[in-house]
């Protein structure tokens, strides 16, 4: 009989650890999407996976709050049973909406990121262009100037054409280093972002899976 007590209690525990994880969940959901910025790429493909990252929250959730099946449930709670099943059932859908949602969402974020990076680039690359044109009417004095100002070391004891050609040679040197850097940036941008892509929509069809076994799994609950 204190078996059968004490086996009875940790039912009633489980099911309450599972509203509760689901009530937690719905916070965090109502928390990750407002404001909502529709149209972002950015908060959208980082909407997305914070929610799928956060998924196994509802999941457990659900897990549990199904667990003992039909065992000492009241009428309230039989109708919320019937509610949830049919919600594992939306959230499996959603799930897999998400995924092309999330697809598309990359692709957008990743021109983005491209056409940042360009303008940056181009700002960065039209100073040394401004200075090589600058170059070829300047005097030693000027060249020592336009050398500190793009922080780099010349001899400012040589001829001014040594001068001129040793401040060039530098230049294309610092202005090829920043090239590679630029490219190098935007190729760990990249790898992360779909590295982060696949993780999110491989997680979303798994949550989707998930969801879809809870719902049939919870065919009783409909019975209720």
């Amino acid at each position: 009989m204190a078996e059968s007590t004490t086996e009875n209690r940790s039912i009633h525990r489980f099911r309450w650890i599972g509203y509760g994880l689901l009530g937690y969940a719905f916070m965090d959901v109502v928390q990750l999407l407002y404001p909502p910025k529709f149209f972002n790429p950015a908060w959208e493909v980082q909407t997305i996976g914070s929610l799928i990252e956060r998924v196994i929250v509802p999941l457990l959730g659900m897990a549990l709050v199904f667990f003992g099946e039909f065992y000492d449930r009241n009428r309230f709670e039989k109708i919320l049973l019937r509610v949830l099943s049919w919600v594992c059932l939306v959230l499996s859908i959603v799930c897999l909406l998400v995924i092309p949602l999330g697809v598309f969402g990359t692709a957008r974020l990743d021109f983005q990121n491209d056409q940042q990076v360009n303008r940056q680039a181009e700002q960065q690359l039209s100073q040394f262009n401004k200075i090589e044109s600058q170059l070829s009417q300047s005097t030693p004095s000027d060249i020592q100037a336009l050398a500190a100002k793009a922080g780099i070391p010349i001899d400012p004891t040589k001829e001014p054409q040594a001068l001129k050609t040793e401040f060039l040679s530098r230049l294309t040197t610092v202005r090829s280093k920043v090239q590679a850097q630029i490219e190098e940036n935007r190729a760990a941008q990249k790898q992360t972002l779909f590295k982060n892509s696949i993780k999110w929509n491989l997680g979303a069809l798994l949550a989707s899976s998930l969801f879809f076994i809870l719902w049939k799994s919870s065919d009783w609950a409909r019975k209720l």
